[in-house]
């Protein structure tokens, strides 16, 4: 069987058992809180682009919205992102290093976490590798201009209308221009322009809509990347963003790609592939190291950067193991390990059957028990019902749990037109994308009227709300002892109801308390 075949059927089989797994967990935070998203189609949102509103909304149109729907396109995009890395590096290297870097690839825990679970980092990593392709094709054909350097444009943009990351390939591109001598005529070359052309048409429907809601954008990513705090040196910090990418991409995988960029580096800079996969990886890793001396990077953040040094990685290692045939032993290390990591961090109950118990919280409670968590809140929403004789409206602390009971809720009973079936806790901070849709705290038109009457309220607000003198039940992690300011100077009085609590084998894994929130009559001015 030729080398390229035996991709294609491993790949094959792995995304058809992807497939056939990504319905048998519950969604994520993100995944849950995306999936409103799409619900809601915009130009873009509160913290990203509407790559992966879109996407989402593609799926659950073909397949409904279950977690197959939400998740359909993750497995084909892990697919996807492995056959370019393929290709690329046979183009570049070898086909023998194409297939070693598949390999390395889908037994990451990080890679295959984002092979199963639908987030905005599989429609990133697909586009980011795309984009380097491309943008290799169009250097092969240079001088001559040829329709991969708007292709190359367009995947950029594509990628940045779902993670704003993506944009940092410009500067790949820039770097490796200036850099390579014969190839700075290209930036008096209209192939060069096209590029950006195309990459700035697509970054039009976030300004816009960025544009329309006070840039909201701006100001998330400034307090994402601790950029509105004073800059300090914590070395903590970036022991720990060094330290957690061991974990995510298992030790003897990250130790490998690392060893071979800082051993090979200077013979890096003298031969062109080399430069090229140096320079589309270098600056994303440099980027988040730089923010992590003040506060550590979340390890999928620069994700980006190991696409192209995989493939550096696996053509230094693939010569070393001609000369020395007893790293082959370490390389099979690196694979077993990296492969039981990731098993274990999307099935975690695989230790539990033998015994073993997690020390402390298990990662992979974040999808598990919110059907069951949603099933009991709607059941207490159905007692209190009951008791008060009228109809509540639900507010959750966070935009997680808030996304969780919206997308578990059997009778979603949403309050009106673009109302989300659960809402978020008002404030007057833009706090997430429930910040820009309907709320329970806003006011409405008031029915036209004749003439005043007997008992009529004015306030500095104009309009009247719809939700003033109802009742509603608020539900807040269990760790917080009572209800925020913003729930208790809303409404006349706030009774704690109930604590839920939700297992899962035996083990508590999801506790809440409820509030009965009563006479709810708006925050004072």
């Amino acid at each position: 069987m030729s080398t390229t075949r035996a991709v294609w059927v491993f790949l094959i089989l792995l995304t058809s058992l992807r497939l056939a797994l990504i319905g048998t967990t519950d969604l994520s935070f993100d995944e849950a809180h995306y999936w409103m998203w799409s619900e809601r189609l915009a130009p873009a949102y509160f913290s990203k682009g509407p790559g992966v509103a879109f996407a989402i909304w593609s799926s659950t149109t073909l397949f409904g919205a279950t977690e197959f729907g939400v998740r359909f396109w993750s497995p084909l995009l892990g697919a996807g992102t492995s056959l370019l890395l393929y290709y690329f590096a046979r183009r570049s290297f070898s086909a023998t290093t194409g297939f070693w870097v598949v390999i390395a690839a889908n037994v990451t825990p990080i890679f295959n976490i984002g092979s199963f679970v639908m987030t905005i980092d599989p429609l990133s990593v697909f586009f980011w590798t795309a984009a380097m392709f491309t943008f290799w094709l169009a250097l092969e054909r240079a001088p001559a201009f040829s329709w991969f350097w708007p292709a190359t444009g367009l995947l950029i943009g594509l990628g940045f209308l779902c993670k704003y990351t993506n944009a940092l390939e410009l500067v790949s591109i820039v770097l490796i221009l200036a850099l390579v001598p014969r190839l700075r005529r290209e930036f008096r070359k209209p192939g060069f322009y096209s590029l950006l052309g195309v990459f700035a048409i697509c970054t039009l429907p976030p300004l816009i809509w960025n544009a329309q809601h006070a840039w909201a954008t701006l100001g998330h990513l400034r307090s994402r990347g601790s950029l509105d705090e004073a800059p300090g040196f914590h070395p903590l910090e970036l022991l720990s963003f060094l330290g957690i990418h061991f974990v995510v991409y298992s030790p003897l995988v990250f130790a490998a790609v690392a060893w071979a960029v800082l051993a090979g580096w200077r013979r890096s800079q003298q031969q062109f592939k080399r430069i090229f996969l140096l320079w589309f990886g270098v600056p994303v890793f440099a980027f988040y190291f730089i923010l992590s001396i003040n506060r550590a990077a979340n390890p999928n953040w620069d994700g980006l950067a190991f696409l192209s040094l995989a493939i550096l990685a696996a053509s230094y290692w693939r010569e070393r193991l001609e000369s020395r045939p007893h790293l082959a032993r370490w390389a099979a290390a690196a694979f077993v390990l990296g492969l039981l990591m990731s098993v274990l961090a999307l099935n975690s109950d695989l230790l539990r059957s033998v015994g073993f118990a997690l020390p402390g919280r298990d990662p992979a409670d974040r999808m598990r028990s919110w059907r069951a968590a949603a099933s009991a809140v709607e059941e207490v929403r159905g007692e209190i019902e009951t008791q008060l004789g009228e109809r509540l409206f639900v507010i959750a602390d966070e935009r997680d749990r808030a996304s969780e009971f919206a997308f578990y809720f059997k009778d979603k009973r949403v309050e009106g037109p673009g109302h989300p079936p659960v809402y978020i806790v008002e404030s007057q901070d833009i706090a997430n994308q429930f910040s820009f849709w309907r709320r329970y705290d806003e006011f409405i038109e008031a029915p036209a009227r004749t003439a005043p009457t007997d008992g009529d309220v004015y306030t500095e607000e104009s309009g009247v709300n719809p939700f003033e003198g109802r009742t509603a039940m608020y539900i807040q992690a269990s760790n917080k002892e009572d209800a925020p300011r913003n729930i208790r100077a809303a409404f006349q009085t706030v009774e704690h109801f109930r604590t839920i609590e939700v297992r899962r084998f035996g083990r508590l894994t999801r506790t809440f308390r409820v509030f009965i929130c009563r006479n709810y009559r708006t925050l004072p001015l």
